[in-house]
């Protein structure tokens, strides 16, 4: 058996300070190494951390076991961050606390202030400042780089990381301006830009920054309604950021953004958003088909347009076609007729002069009388061809007066026709 406060010595010489909030408990009570296995088991277990192999009962093993970076409890409320080569300053796990072993210094949640032990030369890495305090004041703030410190009378008060971090906020119940109970989450990201406000702004500022930020989360949702939620997370995040940003000025912080991850309305509330975005997309559906069904009749209709403009248009196109040739051939005809009509009243007008020219002979008197009367006899004999009944005038067979007829048509009788016509009219009446 080995004394309980030998083995809390060793562990806070090996592995650092007890997580805050607990007193580690000293005595002088004897305890076998299996009762501190199982107590670091309980406490593992706890905080659902790895468990480390406890069978050994040999006390330096399992202090070497513990060296090595494993979980480990001498009681269960008091634990101590034995993962240093992960976390370094400000980080590491409090038997998977907060902080976690990817060394981002989220233990500062929980392990505020972050301290480090002056060592004269003292080294400031990249991305923290060191606040240091003399006699308890204010003496410095050292950037990145190193510096020196006077041992027992400067102390490094504040270690505080500037470089911008991601804090979870864990679901947060909260009433909408409508009335419907909701659970939202987030993640705040901020950053120290005064590390002396950092240090003497507030007790833990990363904690304050956080509990502000549920409250302002809340208080948000209550100004807004669950559709405006829902659609206006933009909005939500504008007016938690504001908020959080006019508080974290006192705390040496910045507030980056606020981004919402996750909104869960109640169990009714979601059974009717299902049902209403099933309903939402049963309308679109409709509207998408009845659109769908809306453009084929247009293009249908247009295209029977398109189809008879092309008829009637080739229609027009042929009528007027057929309308060129049928007035081009009636052009053609005409001339034809024309020129047959110009070249006959020639050859009528040249017969006619030359009966002319014969008429003022002394034989074309006779000539013509001569012809009138086979004209005429023939005639009568075309008439006496075609009907049965002929209507004649009272004296047929006298020319003279048809000559006198023909005379007067023409415009002047001529001359010594008609006597002869008489003369011979009346030897026909004395012969018979």
């Amino acid at each position: 058996e080995i004394p309980e406060c030998l083995i809390h010595l060793i562990a806070l010489l090996l592995f650092g300070s007890p997580e805050p909030g607990h007193r580690p408990f000293i005595s002088g009570t004897m305890m076998s190494s299996a009762t501190v296995a199982s107590r670091a088991a309980m406490a593992a277990a706890a905080s659902n951390s790895r468990i480390i192999n406890c069978s050994s009962r040999s006390p330096a093993s399992l202090l070497l076991k513990c060296a090595a970076g494993r979980s480990y409890s001498s009681s269960i409320p008091l634990s101590y961050n034995f993962d240093r080569a992960g976390g370094g300053i400000g980080g590491g796990a409090f038997l998977g606390g907060p902080g976690g072993n990817d060394g981002t210094g989220m233990g500062e949640l929980s392990r505020w202030p972050i301290t480090k032990a002056n060592t004269v030369l003292n080294i400031v890495p990249q991305g923290k400042r060191f606040v240091v305090e003399r006699f308890g004041k204010l003496s410095a703030i050292h950037d990145s780089g190193y510096f020196f410190a006077i041992p027992l009378v400067d102390q490094i008060a504040y270690v505080v990381d500037v470089r911008e971090r991601a804090i979870d906020i864990l679901p947060q119940a909260a009433i909408t301006r409508d009335n419907v109970s909701v659970e939202v989450s987030g993640n705040l990201f901020v950053q120290f830009i005064d590390p002396e406000r950092a240090a003497y702004g507030a007790r833990n500022p990363l904690y304050s920054v956080v509990q502000h930020a549920q409250s302002a989360m809340r208080s948000a949702i209550g100004e807004m309604e669950l559709d405006e939620i829902l659609h206006g997370r933009a909005k939500l995040n504008g007016l938690i950021k504001g908020s959080l940003q006019e508080a974290a000025v006192a705390w040496g912080l910045e507030v980056r953004r606020y981004e919402i991850t996750e909104i869960t309305p109640d169990e009714q509330i979601r059974i009717a958003m299902d049902k209403q975005a099933a309903a939402e997309r049963d309308k679109r559906e409709q509207v998408l088909r009845a659109e769908g069904d809306k453009r084929r009749a247009e293009l249908t209709s247009e295209g029977v347009k398109i189809s008879l403009t092309n008829e009637s248009e080739g229609m027009l196109i042929k009528i007027r076609n057929e309308a060129e040739a049928v007035k081009t051939k009636l052009l053609r005809e005409a001339e034809g007729e024309a020129g047959a009509i110009k070249v006959l009243a020639a050859a009528q007008a040249e017969a006619i002069a030359k009966i002319a020219a014969e008429l003022e002979k002394d034989e074309g008197k006779e000539a013509a009388n001569l012809s009138l009367a086979r004209e005429y006899v023939a005639m009568y004999g075309e008439m006496g061809s075609k009907s049965n009944t002929m209507i004649f005038n009272d004296r047929p067979a006298d020319m003279s007066a048809l000559l006198v007829q023909v005379a007067a048509a023409m415009g002047a009788a001529p001359k010594g026709s008609i006597p002869s016509l008489q003369s011979g009219q009346e030897k026909s009446d004395t012969n018979q």
